[in-house]
């Protein structure tokens, strides 16, 4: 099984092939603009440092967000182009997924997760994970003022209190609210989504999401103006 990976969903560029069983290949660099430039290259020479082409592939997989409106849609545009060309399904990833399971064995060991991923704006994207990865319920998008009480009415029905991992790109935002949180730590990581972590995930799930952005709010998309 051959799957490459990539990622333009939040603040950086990867791309990663999974050969048989391991990541082979990893190329990332942290970026807020110019994913559309720097992907393409980037997938071309991960797969040139293993010697693999793109008929050689079995898939691709993709973060499909939530994201950055732009970013997330330049990894998912290559995909599917990449896809069309080598006729290869695309298996896609959330950012949620990508971040938590890219999180080390020993940090997140008996914890539960809550990723938050960077909207660009005051709210962040937050997921809350079981120490098993499986999500407690729906991801949200609250102010972080709302997070705690989030976070005590999902984790109201657990037996004790449960320790917590606050892992993501938009964890800086909640760490002034659940910094004092009993049995709370933050992730060390940069939290975003990786490359290798997506590949891995492709090609371990034999039905991911569909290759097309998924949101938790509307684009910030401004139509333009009608002139005279």
């Amino acid at each position: 099984m051959r799957v490459l990976g990539l990622d333009t969903a939040t603040s950086g560029c990867s791309a990663a092939l999974w050969d048989d069983g391991a990541v082979t290949v990893r190329r990332r660099e942290p970026m807020a603009r110019g994913q559309a430039e720097a992907l393409v290259p980037l997938a071309q020479a991960a797969l040139a440092e293993a010697g693999c082409a793109f008929d050689a592939l079995d898939r691709i997989a993709v973060t499909v967000g939530p994201g950055a409106f732009t970013g997330l849609r330049i990894a998912l545009a290559a995909a599917r182009g990449f896809a069309l060309a080598a006729g290869l399904p695309v298996v896609g990833i959330t950012s949620f997924d990508a971040v938590v399971h890219g999180l080390p064995d020993a940090e997140r060991d008996g914890r539960a997760v809550l990723v938050a991923v960077d909207s660009r704006r005051s709210e962040p994207f937050l997921q809350l994970f079981h120490p098993d990865l499986t999500p407690f319920g729906e991801p949200a998008m609250l102010e972080p003022a709302a997070v705690p009480g989030w976070l005590d009415g999902l984790l109201a029905g657990e037996a004790g209190a449960v320790p917590l991992l606050i892992a993501g790109d938009g964890a800086a935002a909640l760490r002034p609210l659940l910094e004092g949180r009993a049995d709370t730590i933050f992730a060390a990581g940069p939290g975003t989504p990786d490359a290798a972590v997506v590949a891995a995930l492709g090609a371990r799930r034999e039905v991911g999401l569909p290759a097309q952005p998924f949101y938790l709010r509307a684009p910030d998309v401004s139509l333009p103006r009608k002139t005279a």
